[in-house]
């Protein structure tokens, strides 16, 4: 079958970005207009979400139509709203008997450091996501809730690395299809597991001063986290953290598999990012399925770890240099 590279691969799922570039945030919608079986899983300290618990086991709703990643912090999970809206006038949500309530599982990351700090994800935001939404490739970097992402906070936004969302996605067989989407905000380092060097996080102070590891630009935050400088510092300048993403495949998965299978699918932080799941973030990754096809979810679940670490890497790659921070692809061009 003829793919993409990205999410959308996956029958059925649409995706739509919006953004502000001179506020550095934005959102990005993931849109099943069919029905999904849904679920999720949150790591981390400091998370921020939406409507996560009507998507785990034992509850009532089986199926939703959309997921929102958003910026802005808490204030983000304005953007689910617009998304409502959208949905309310497709005439998609849980049927209640007097009205369709669309029930839009969201995550947001924290963005406010760079760019207006005012200036959010909204109503309005959500809806032109929504409105931007189609089953072609996925723009990847500094668009959509990747616009105001950043990578390596150890030291503080100033020294981090510009970084945004990314996909990516592998067929394994009989049509069944695997996709993920992630936004890359973490406050460790992104490696490439390929090579298992740092493409982007903590910057060097000072042409190296405070450099631990083999890369002339990076901190290598694991080493620094060593330091008696890194013990002291690093509480006052990392709470501005968080991954957040959707897996999605063709295969049936029943809610407790799709659950099961965020879970799985976390396991892709920690091989593209170091330290993953720190008190720092507020890793959550949903999952969807789409399909009407069962296949095992250890199976999906394996591949998934791959696409998510795929999809990181991606984002990082995709990235540009804006509001100052400097990209990966700047900065590994500019050594001599």
């Amino acid at each position: 079958m003829k793919m993409n590279g990205t999410i959308t691969d996956v029958p059925g799922i649409k995706v739509g970005h919006a953004q502000d570039l001179e506020a550095v945030t934005g959102c990005t919608v993931v849109i099943c207009e069919k029905g999904g079986v849904a679920g999720v899983d949150q790591r981390g300290g400091a998370p921020g979400t939406r409507e996560t618990d009507a998507i785990r086991p034992l509850h009532l709703v089986n199926k939703i139509q959309a997921i929102l990643l958003a910026g802005g912090s808490a204030f983000g999970l304005d953007a689910a709203t617009g998304v409502m809206k959208y949905l309310e006038e497709k005439g998609l949500g849980f049927d209640t008997g007097v009205a369709r309530v669309p029930v839009v599982p969201a995550a947001i990351l924290f963005d406010l450091a760079i760019g207006k700090a005012s200036v959010r994800p909204d109503a309005y935001m959500g809806y032109q996501a929504c409105l931007n939404a189609s089953e072609r490739p996925v723009p990847q970097g500094c668009v959509g809730a990747g616009t105001g992402a950043t990578a390596g906070n150890a030291l503080g936004p100033k020294q981090s690395t510009k970084s945004g969302i990314g996909s990516a996605s592998l067929e394994i067989g009989g049509g069944v299809v695997i996709g993920a989407l992630i936004a890359v905000n973490p406050f460790g380092d992104v490696y490439d597991p390929e090579t298992g060097k740092i493409i982007a996080g903590t910057r060097s102070i000072h042409k190296g001063l405070i450099n631990m590891g083999d890369e002339p630009i990076f901190a290598n935050t694991k080493s620094f986290l060593k330091t008696t400088i890194g013990k002291t510092v690093v509480s006052f300048a990392s709470s501005h953290n968080t991954v957040i993403g959707v897996v999605a495949t063709n295969a049936r998965l029943d809610r407790e598999e799709t659950n099961f299978l965020a879970q799985m699918a976390q396991d892709g932080l920690p091989l593209a990012i170091r330290p993953a799941h720190t008190l720092f973030d507020g890793d959550t990754l949903f999952a969807i399925s789409t399909g009407i096809a069962h296949v095992d979810v250890n199976i999906i679940g394996t591949f998934a770890v791959e696409v998510v670490s795929r999809a990181i890497v991606n984002a990082v790659q995709n990235a540009i240099t804006l509001a100052g921070i400097p990209s990966s692809h700047d900065l590994l061009n500019t050594i001599v």
